[in-house]
């Protein structure tokens, strides 16, 4: 099954680790830390012009920022 994140991206299910909301999560300094690392390693990928709402972790490491809230795209 296939699940589309925003912006035309459509990802496998199963590649999916986390659907996880912006606003939540980040309140965490581990997640502040894992986001600002995985953007300095260029695998943070926005989806879209508008400011995220979610981010989906992929099994690959890939992060999605996407526009569409965690619990549309769940």
């Amino acid at each position: 099954m296939y699940v589309h994140i925003g912006n035309d991206k459509v990802v496998r299910k199963k590649d999916i680790l986390g659907i996880f909301d912006i606003d939540s999560s980040t309140v965490s300094i581990n997640t502040r830390k894992y986001l600002k690392m995985a953007e300095k390693e260029k695998r943070v990928f926005t989806l879209g012009y508008d400011l995220p709402k979610s981010f989906v972790l992929m099994k690959d490491k890939r992060v999605y920022l996407s526009p569409y809230n965690s619990s549309s795209i769940k």
